[in-house]
């Protein structure tokens, strides 16, 4: 479409391909970077939990007199990690949270501008979604 002016804009539709791509990218960054959290946050647990139970048993065993009371500094140590953990949890997860609302705002962007992500060639599915 030329003017007089000699402006000449691009096709609607070359526009919408180029929004798409750019989407898709942003869709697979924020997808990578929610796997990235999940993983981080999933290992935490894990050693979490460990820290846990050996943080009991070795109470359990103060308690019993089956361990020394030198021991305190090893549960001071293991609780002070097991706040630690809790609290990088809860950051993993509000993080994660905010990965799901961007892709869910990006989903509802690519429908507002061209019908539904699943509809268009390319784009990655929406996060959560078969």
């Amino acid at each position: 479409m030329a003017s007089i002016f000699g402006f000449r804009s691009r096709d609607p539709s070359r526009d919408r391909q180029t929004d798409l791509q750019r989407f898709d990218r942003l869709a697979r960054l924020l997808d990578q970077i929610a796997t990235e959290i999940e993983a981080e946050k999933t290992g935490l647990e894990n050693r979490y939990r460990s820290k846990a139970t050996n943080a009991a048993f070795l109470v359990e065993a103060m308690e019993n007199g089956s361990a020394s009371t030198s021991k305190v500094s090893e549960v001071s140590e293991l609780t002070t990690s097991i706040l630690n953990c809790e609290r990088r949890i809860a950051a993993l997860a509000r993080q994660n949270s905010l990965m799901k609302e961007l892709r869910h705002s990006l989903d509802a962007i690519v429908e507002e501008n061209g019908g539904s992500p699943n509809m268009q060639a390319g784009f990655v599915k929406p996060a959560g979604r078969a």
